[in-house]
């Protein structure tokens, strides 16, 4: 049971709160969540992404700016998120604005990256067609050619998106489909709770 008595002060506190209690609990995929963006003709297309910092600024993830999402949000900075923690019986929506990190903040998680992510990033042309996978498969082997044991740099079509939140929804589920379902939104400058039927 999610109550208005049990709810953190914020929507940071209690997301971090239910993210501990996802990481704890050992559930797959904690970090999981579908980024759901429209095309300019109205469009919606989602995806799966990992989660990569969260603050009170928003949800940070990075992707290919060139890839469908990149450019649907580029167009459209609108968009919505859901981490769904199926076994804890809870999901997290958030709608929100998108807008690119800094070259210097997607240089500095680009830098963590395990290199054979690295060089996927950089082979692949995301979201467009290709011929084959062997025509994926041999830019990659061309690039590890290239870099051999250099470091590889961050392309610039490639970095992080932090979306800003405007309403954050918590629903915990419920007995016979009584679910709680209580949300943050930001109303002219301040964060209210309102309680949402199931």
């Amino acid at each position: 049971m999610l109550s208005e008595s049990t709810l953190a002060s914020s929507w940071l506190e209690q997301f971090e709160r239910w993210m501990d209690e996802a990481l704890n609990a050992g559930i797959a995929e904690p970090y999981g969540m579908v980024v759901s963006t429209a095309s300019p003709d109205g469009r919606p297309g989602s995806r799966s992404v990992l989660l990569r910092g969260v603050s009170q600024a928003g949800f940070d993830f990075h992707t290919n700016y060139d890839s469908r999402k990149g450019r649907e949000l580029a167009a459209n900075p609108a968009v919505s998120l859901l981490m769904p923690w199926y076994d804890l019986g809870r999901q997290v929506v958030v709608d929100g604005s998108a807008e690119r990190l800094s070259s210097a903040q997607s240089d500095t998680y680009w830098a963590t990256r395990p290199r054979p992510s690295q060089l996927s990033a950089l082979a692949s042309p995301q979201s467009r067609v290709i011929g084959s996978r062997d025509e994926l498969e041999g830019r990659r082997a061309r690039l590890l050619e290239e870099y051999g044991e250099d470091p590889v740099p961050r392309p610039p079509h490639w970095g992080g998106f932090r979306v800003a939140p405007t309403a954050v929804e918590f629903w915990q589920a419920g007995i016979n489909r009584m679910h709680d379902r209580l949300r943050f939104r930001l109303e002219g400058g301040t964060w209210i709770v309102e309680r949402l039927a199931p």
